[in-house]
């Protein structure tokens, strides 16, 4: 049985202090492009005035991954 390394890509809105607000994490990249822009799209005017930022980063483990994620395994 060979290991096949898959990278995991995680999907964050951080809120001006910098505390995760959601966090979403998962192994296929299409749906991660699509919470990215979701979490995009879902920051109106004014949290994105007040510092307000989505975004999208890759870590190599589960056990990279935020607690409060919620992980896609797919």
């Amino acid at each position: 049985m060979s290991w096949v390394w898959r990278m995991i890509w995680v999907n964050e809105q951080i809120d001006p202090s910098g505390i995760i607000y959601s966090c979403i994490a998962c192994s296929d990249e299409a749906q991660a492009q699509a919470c990215y822009q979701s979490f995009q799209d879902n920051l109106t005017e004014e949290q994105r005035a007040e510092g307000w930022i989505a975004r999208m980063h890759t870590v190599e483990t589960w056990e990279e991954v935020p607690v409060n994620a919620l992980k896609l395994s797919y």
